[in-house]
C-alpha cells in the first residue's frame, strides 16, 4: 500500500497525510492560525499556573519592578548621580524596566517551553512553534499589569507622555520577536540535550 492511497472505507476528505516540510524557511504559518485556540490555551495556562504558584500572586508582578526601580534609582541617582532630562526619576527607571523585563521573561520562559512540555510534544501533534510562542506571549499580561502601574505613577508625578508614545506598539513587537527568535533557537537546543 503506498503512501498516497487510502482505505475504501474512506473518502479522501478524511484521510490526512503528514510529510516533512522541504528546506528551513517553511513555516507553514496557516497551521499556527488554524490552531490560533491552542495557542490562546496554553498562554491562559501558563499565566494561571504562574500565579497560583506564588504567594503574593498577580502582586508579584507590580512589586518585582518595584523593588528593581527602588534599587536603580538609588543607585543611578543617589549614588552614580545620572542625569534623567527632567523626567521624575521613578518614571525614568520604571519605564526602562518595562521592555527589560517583558524582553527577559519571555526569553527565559520560551527557553525552557519545550524542555516543560515534553509530554505533550511526544503525545499529540501540533506545530511546535505553538509552545514558545505562548510562553513568550504569556509575559505580556505583567507588562499589561505593570504599564497600569507605570500610568498611576505618571498620574501621581503629573507627567504627560510625549508624542513618542505612539512607537510603543512597535518596540513591544520587537521585544517580543526578538526573545521568540532567541527562544526557539534556546528552547531547540535545551529539547535536544534535555530527552
Amino acid at each position: 500500500m503506498s503512501a498516497d492511497t487510502f482505505l475504501p472505507s474512506q473518502s479522501p476528505e478524511e484521510v490526512i497525510f503528514i510529510r516533512p516540510s522541504r528546506g528551513w524557511i517553511h513555516l507553514n504559518l496557516g497551521d499556527l492560525w488554524h490552531f490560533r485556540e491552542l495557542i490562546y490555551f496554553l498562554t491562559w495556562r501558563d499565566v494561571k499556573v504562574r500565579y497560583k504558584q506564588t504567594v503574593l500572586g498577580a502582586g508579584w508582578a507590580i512589586l518585582q519592578p518595584l523593588i528593581n526601580m527602588v534599587v536603580l534609582s538609588v543607585i543611578f541617582g543617589r549614588f552614580a548621580d545620572m542625569p534623567t532630562d527632567g523626567i521624575p526619576r521613578p518614571i525614568f527607571t520604571f519605564t526602562a524596566l518595562l521592555p527589560w523585563g517583558l524582553f527577559s521573561k519571555a526569553l527565559s520562559d520560551a527557553g525552557r517551553s519545550m524542555l516543560a512540555n515534553r509530554s505533550m510534544i511526544t503525545k499529540i501533534y501540533f506545530p511546535r512553534l505553538i509552545i514558545p510562542l505562548s510562553s513568550v506571549l504569556g509575559g505580556l499580561v505583567d507588562f499589561l499589569i505593570q504599564f497600569v502601574i507605570l500610568l498611576f505613577m505618571m498620574l501621581f508625578y503629573n507627567y504627560a507622555p510625549t508624542a513618542a508614545v505612539v512607537t510603543l506598539p512597535f518596540f513591544l513587537l520587537l521585544a517580543l520577536a526578538t526573545a521568540l527568535g532567541f527562544g526557539l533557537w534556546l528552547s531547540a537546543s535545551t529539547c535536544c540535550t534535555g530527552m
